[in-house]
């Protein structure tokens, strides 16, 4: 979980191969009205997110174990995923100048770059959640996977 551009899909993949568990892309699941808004510079509201949201929680339902990629930038939001069963969260946590350079490089993503004021303004830390791991994007990939790896097993059989 984090803001546009922090690494979710490429962290979420490389966590899903470790753990030799599937993987999903939220992102993918987005309907058409999502990606048009977000592709037009329109952020997302609450209501836009839901059936998204419950989109996801029906995939996790199916598949227990797997791996998500979805920003839950919000408590509610986070909350909302929890229904599918006991989750593990990896913020991926990063400084708007960081992710402001990786979405400057980034291509072949419908979210506009200049959303990511509006994604830094929706982000409530997940800080003292229950499940909820924290990565801070600018450390070694490698050793960011290695260190939410060793916190995943002291968390017990959750989905991630």
């Amino acid at each position: 979980m984090g803001v546009a551009g922090c690494g979710k899909t490429t962290f979420g993949q490389a966590l899903a191969d470790a753990l030799g568990a599937p993987y999903l892309e939220g992102d993918a699941l987005h309907p058409p009205g999502n990606i048009a808004k977000m592709t037009g510079g329109t952020p997302l509201t609450d209501v836009d997110r839901a059936p998204w949201l419950d989109l996801i929680v029906a995939r996790m339902k199916e598949a227990p174990g797997i791996v998500v990629a979805c920003s839950a930038l919000k408590r509610s939001y986070r909350d909302r995923l929890r229904i599918a069963g006991p989750l593990i969260f990896v913020h991926l946590r990063g400084a708007r100048a960081e992710i402001k350079a990786r979405l400057a490089v980034r291509q072949h993503h419908f979210m506009a770059p200049s959303l990511i004021d509006s994604q830094f303004a929706t982000l409530e830390d997940p800080e003292g959640e229950p499940g909820v791991i924290t990565i801070d994007i600018t450390q070694d990939p490698a050793d960011a996977l290695a260190g939410a790896l060793v916190a995943i097993k002291g968390q017990g059989d959750r989905h991630v």
